[in-house]
């Protein structure tokens, strides 16, 4: 029998068109999807005329991804597979599902799958790209990371690993996940012949955006390093920071989200093994970039 497929959307409310075409590109598929979920973070799904087969979860505050994507989950627990897709994204092919049913058959230690995402012209911005060498967005294969907006998750792996970091929520929750499931031993995937079309937008909007980066780095580190790479991991994305934030008020707020991130919890630390740093630096990106 074939891997059943669950969709996790959540939505602000504030988006009625672009979810409305996303879930009439999730009904298109050739191959449908067994649960469609819908999380309201902190909004009413009542006025954005939800089609019947759709599960609405209402939430009664914003939770951020993070949290929103665990209730999502709630209701996809008896899913083989769960796909994570943005509000305003759109599936391009009706055969997407198709393909994450034949990938997932083929390899049963493929953790997660990565969309390649493109704006309406088909551009790939280079952050889009899951491996330091960006320079081809549609060259796939094995990867440490993998892109928030559309995404695979295998449900036997998060029966061992678990959902999403709630403290995080919003930034680096995907490498939060991609961290556990490669130390658990399973494989993820970027496969740029999956398309979510997507606005290209800019990831430094707003303050919020500076102190959340910093202190889910933090977090990352606490939760996952061996002890020695710590310092290294920190020090490199610090320097970072410094050479391309040209804002006084972003750089304020990002050493106040690194100062947040020593002083409040972040969830148990389970420092990965020394074989998973090895993994992660053949595949390209070791945990410290």
């Amino acid at each position: 029998m074939s891997p059943t497929l669950g969709v996790a959307i959540l939505t602000m409310g504030d988006r009625p068109r672009e979810l409305a075409a996303l879930l009439a590109s999730v009904r298109a598929q050739t191959v449908p999807a067994a649960r469609v979920v819908v999380v309201g973070s902190g909004c009413s799904l009542a006025g954005l005329g939800l089609p019947s087969w759709v599960t609405a979860v209402e939430l009664p505050e914003n939770l951020g991804v993070t949290g929103g994507r665990n209730a999502a989950l709630a209701h996809l627990r008896d899913m083989d597979l769960v796909l994570d897709l943005d509000d305003d994204g759109l599936l391009v092919s009706d055969t997407d599902f198709a393909r994450i049913v034949r990938l997932y058959e083929a390899d049963p230690e493929l953790g997660i799958v990565g969309f390649r995402i493109a704006d309406e012209t088909g551009f790939t911005q280079r952050r889009h790209v899951p491996r330091l060498r960006a320079g081809d967005p549609l060259r796939g294969g094995r990867v440490t990371t993998f892109l928030g907006g559309a995404h695979v998750l295998s449900g036997r792996m998060l029966a061992e690993i678990g959902g999403w970091p709630d403290a995080f929520f919003f930034s680096h929750e995907e490498t939060d996940m991609a961290w556990r499931a490669l130390d658990a031993g399973w494989k993820i995937v970027y496969a740029p012949d999956l398309l979510l079309q997507h606005p290209r937008t800019s990831p430094a909007r707003h303050a919020f955006f500076h102190r959340t980066t910093a202190r889910n780095r933090v977090y990352l580190a606490r939760r996952h390093l061996p002890a020695v790479l710590v310092p290294f991991y920190l020090g490199v994305w610090t320097a970072l920071t410094l050479l391309r934030t040209r804002d006084a008020a972003g750089l304020r707020a990002w050493f106040g989200g690194f100062a947040e991130g020593w002083r409040t919890p972040c969830g148990t630390r389970r420092p990965m093994r020394w074989s998973t740093v090895w993994t992660m630096t053949r595949l390209g990106r070791p945990p410290l970039l």
